[in-house]
């Protein structure tokens, strides 16, 4: 994350964190994968999301 500039508001400092709701492929699966919010500290506008152990979402 380094020399990344917040589209919004120009800041250089981001975290992360998670949802506590995990994404599932599909309403009846048991397991799901983490959502990963990347965000600016000083405004807080989200630079991504992504999804962990996507291998979930591949089918067989």
């Amino acid at each position: 994350m380094d020399n990344k500039k917040c589209l919004k508001c120009g800041a250089s400092e981001f975290a992360e964190g998670t949802d506590f709701i995990p994404i599932k492929p599909n309403k009846m699966a048991l397991s799901g994968g983490n959502k990963i919010y990347t965000f600016c500290l000083e405004c807080g506008e989200v630079d991504s999301i992504r999804v962990e152990n996507t291998a979930i979402f591949r089918k067989k």
